[in-house]
């Protein structure tokens, strides 16, 4: 009998319509494979506890067999959604519910990365709720600085700031998604991405904004960003790169899937930024780009992380 995958989607967060644009191409794409597909778009409005039981009666009802979940940012991507299969007892596409809480908590994930000896910008936590000027909490690190919020996605809130003067705007924008912003100093150089799949580094990504730095309209406007597929980069650079994004999954405890986003810097030392768990999956989202340089079409990454999470619970 064919198993039922249930790909869920959309939820109460930000990235609501990104994900279901991941959420329609994989289900599209599980199809084509011959896949019984049932999508199940979450509702961004009903909030995180209307989401979660949404989710729960729709997988319920489903009967889902197995969920790939393409979900982005708070909730899907936080150890929420997979906490919930953990408890329904379905497998699913991506990291345990440990992983996620750290690859979507970007300080404590750049703790873990710290502890992995793996090289980072150097960076502070800043409490937005707090009184007192957030100059303090800067110590030891100087301008410019990446401000960004602590628990989100998509480049959401991000700023650069060049001065003082323009720090308290950055704050206030990060603060929008959480009181809790992340400030790092920005490090000159040329921006890269590596995706892994399984246990195994994909071809490295050079990311070329046309303008400014690789913020929302970048990612999701057409034509706004030059990819470049493999990198142009010597050997040397581009396993050493790779290594990093490994080490990153590895140290986040990630399965199955993870993107290493990193600054290959003036000395062509890999900076890593962070590491998404569940990235974009449209057809022309990075990690399939660098999936099809192995010749491994999207249906078949599709296809090849529901094997994967059937072979965790040993589903025949």
């Amino acid at each position: 009998m064919a198993l039922k995958v249930v790909v869920v989607m959309g939820g109460p967060s930000e990235e609501h319509e990104v994900s279901r644009r991941s959420g329609q191409g994989v289900a599209e794409a599980l199809a084509r494979r011959q896949w019984v597909v049932e999508p199940l778009i979450i509702p961004r409005a009903v909030g995180v506890e209307g989401a979660l039981e949404y989710a729960r009666h729709g997988l319920t009802h489903a009967r889902a067999d197995v969920v790939f979940l393409a979900l982005h940012g708070p909730f899907g991507e936080d150890g929420t959604i997979q906490q919930l299969c953990e408890d329904l007892h379905v497998p699913y596409t991506g990291s345990d519910v440990l992983a996620s809480r750290l690859g979507m908590d970007k300080a404590a994930s750049k703790r873990r990365f710290e502890e992995a000896g793996l090289g980072v910008p150097r960076w502070r936590v800043i409490d937005s709720s707090t009184t007192h000027a957030p100059t303090r909490d800067l110590e030891g690190l100087t301008y410019p600085l990446v401000v960004k919020p602590a628990r989100s996605g998509s480049s959401f809130g991000v700023s650069i700031v060049e001065r003082t003067e323009g720090l308290a705007q950055a704050i206030a924008e990060a603060a929008q998604y959480g009181s809790t912003v992340l400030t790092e100093e920005f490090i000159a150089g040329r921006e890269l991405t590596v995706g892994i799949l399984g246990d195994t580094p994909l071809p490295v990504i050079e990311i070329r904004p046309h303008h400014g730095f690789f913020d929302y309209r970048a990612k999701y406007t057409q034509g706004a960003t030059e990819y470049l597929v493999p990198a142009p980069i010597s050997a040397d650079v581009a396993a050493a790169v790779q290594a990093v994004g490994l080490a990153a999954h590895r140290a986040l405890g990630c399965r199955h899937l993870s993107r290493a986003d990193l600054i290959l810097d003036t000395h062509h030392v890999p900076m890593l930024l962070e590491v998404n768990t569940i990235p974009g999956f449209t057809p022309t989202s990075l990690l399939p780009k660098a999936a099809a340089c192995l010749q491994l079409s999207y249906d078949e990454l599709c296809e090849r992380l529901v094997m994967m999470a059937c072979h965790e619970t040993a589903i025949p």
